[in-house]
């Protein structure tokens, strides 16, 4: 399969409760590279519910996606995520809850970030020679934003405004909902996903991902975090 535009995602175990039921409530397994049937809950939309956060799949991103840079390839790519989670330790954290962003309804980490905001600031660094740089459209619509300042220089440096110091974990659950419809949206997580999420949290390896020409993003490989903590 022709990939479009790569990211580094952590991808919640396959084999776990939690993630086979928030898999099926996007109705998307990006590890197998397929459409899942939604869970039915009553007065609820599912598929309008999840339509923007479906075709990531479950996912928290750690890079954002981007094209290849001229000159670099797939395999190169593969060496380098290889590389680097080979120095990288994996990341223990008190759990997950469900959270508000905004409109949006999301997976946010419990207790202290800094080792998860580390990772995932190195993942930003050294995979960037990876990136090509941003088109002139994709800087103006993310600008439309109204970024900080701080947004704006990760946006000129990084070609996306929220990593780094401005980076915040979370899994997509939902894509902006009516203000009217959270609760009962929220109400259907917190009774069939809250009592499976996992306590402690543990992030082992991390994920390197393509996007179709659908749009739909597909697991290429997990690489396992084998590095000391005290390195």
């Amino acid at each position: 399969m022709t990939f479009t535009r790569y990211a580094i995602y952590f991808a919640p175990p396959a084999d776990a409760e939690w993630s086979q039921f928030a898999t099926q409530w996007l109705g998307w397994d990006m590890e197998r590279g397929r459409p899942v049937t939604q869970p039915e809950m009553p007065d609820l939309d599912m598929a309008a519910i999840t339509q923007v956060p479906r075709k990531y799949g479950l996912h928290a991103t750690i890079k954002p996606p981007m094209r290849l840079a001229p000159g670099t390839d797939l395999e190169a790519l593969q060496e380098a995520c290889a590389a680097l989670a080979k120095r990288q330790a994996p990341v223990s954290l008190e759990g997950l809850h469900l959270a508000r962003l905004g409109r949006f309804l999301a997976l946010r980490v419990t207790g202290d970030e800094s080792a998860l905001n580390a990772l995932a600031s190195t993942c930003v660094r050294d995979l960037d020679p990876f990136r090509a740089p941003a088109s002139q459209a994709e800087l103006e619509r993310r600008r439309a934003a109204r970024l900080t300042e701080g947004q704006e220089a990760n946006l000129t440096l990084w070609g996306y405004p929220y990593v780094m110091a401005d980076f915040r974990f979370h899994i997509t659950l939902s894509g902006k909902l009516p203000k009217q419809d959270l609760p009962a949206v929220e109400a259907a997580l917190e009774t069939h996903l809250v009592p499976r999420l996992p306590h402690p949290f543990e992030i082992r390896d991390l994920a390197l991902v393509g996007e179709d020409s659908d749009g739909r993003f597909h697991m290429i490989h997990r690489y396992a975090l084998t590095g000391s903590a005290s390195a």
